[in-house]
């Protein structure tokens, strides 16, 4: 197949067109590399995934905006898709409360262009990347996709749930094959230097001061990168094979990391001991993520199989090889 994936020179994305074309897929990665975090990284990335493209399927490259309608129509006409993953938004909580209005026209406007040059070019199977966020402040865990997510407790967590829903719209209208799949907290190599992981492994290098949030019982279902990207190909390949249709998919590891604990497993494998800043918790954090992964098991074949002390250790050999670390 030809496969479009936007932000596929980002974090997740580079793994996913990886492991895409290891597959035979030619592929399509369409990004703005904006300076969210630094352009280089993503450049580093896209050349990884050139690398993998030797012997495998094709790849393009196309530097674009997704709220560029005109760009996103050649990029559509000239490629042909089967299928789109769309991996393309601002992330992160904590930013998206400073500039609410750049993620509501990234995230949500961006996703509409996207739909509506789907729907041009009548192209009907679609990946779109929520995340574990639209819970919010959950009291029952672990968070199944049944479970209310209309009380979303941050600008990004809404852009999100606002792209289910118009996801939804437009299958629902034009004959689509959807599966929404929420993201819990993925880490590993080349991971975005705005998360926790890397923030922390960084400062601990560096002998600096690590913001530690709150009292440390805040948890994270933390998914190593290679068992997301599992999760994303069989998603691919259920949503290839109906019809229509349109599902909504956690894709966790199912168990809960405290963030005491993600610091003191960094601790032992870096073998620094921490600077700790102890500071509130900021408004839009969520106290607990935790995936019930049964449907995505059921459906897609979805079966995580890192230990979150063994994707630490994966790493932490990557980022002292790659960032420089002593």
């Amino acid at each position: 197949m030809k496969i479009m994936v936007t932000g596929g020179a980002g974090f997740i994305g580079s793994h996913v067109c990886e492991a895409l074309l290891k597959k035979g897929h030619d592929v399509c990665i369409f990004d703005s590399f904006n300076d969210y975090y630094s352009p280089e990284y993503k450049r580093e990335n896209v050349q990884n995934v050139e690398a993998t493209a030797i012997g495998t399927g094709t790849l393009v490259v196309i530097e674009g905006d997704i709220r560029d309608a005109d760009a996103l129509r050649q990029c559509f006409s000239s490629q042909k898709f089967d299928a789109v993953i769309h991996l393309a938004a601002y992330a992160g909580v904590r930013p998206s409360i400073e500039n609410a209005p750049l993620y509501m026209d990234v995230n949500i406007n961006g996703t509409v262009q996207l739909l509506e040059c789907m729907k041009e070019f009548g192209v009907k199977n679609l990946l779109f990347a929520s995340s574990s966020s639209v819970y919010g402040n959950n009291e029952k865990v672990p968070f199944c996709e049944t479970d209310n997510v209309d009380f979303p407790i941050s600008p990004y967590a809404a852009t999100k749930k606002a792209g289910e829903l118009i996801c939804h719209t437009y299958q629902h209208l034009y004959e689509m094959s959807v599966a929404c799949l929420r993201f819990f907290t993925v880490y590993g190599p080349r991971q975005r230097p705005d998360l926790a992981i890397y923030k922390f492994t960084d400062k601990l290098y560096k002998n600096e001061d690590i913001p530690f949030y709150g009292d440390g019982t805040m948890g994270r279902d933390y998914t190593y990168v290679d068992d997301t990207v599992s999760g994303v190909l069989g998603a691919l390949d259920y949503v290839c094979a109906q019809e229509k249709c349109f599902e909504v998919l956690n894709l966790g590891e199912s168990y809960t990391v405290p963030l005491s604990e993600m610091l003191t497993v960094l601790e032992r494998e870096t073998g620094i001991t921490a600077k700790v800043n102890k500071l509130p918790v900021p408004p839009g954090d969520v106290n607990i993520t935790w995936a019930n992964i049964e449907k995505a098991k059921r459906l897609v074949g979805y079966n995580p199989t890192t230990h979150f002390d063994d994707g630490i250790k994966k790493f932490i050999k990557w980022f002292e090889k790659e960032r420089g670390a002593k």
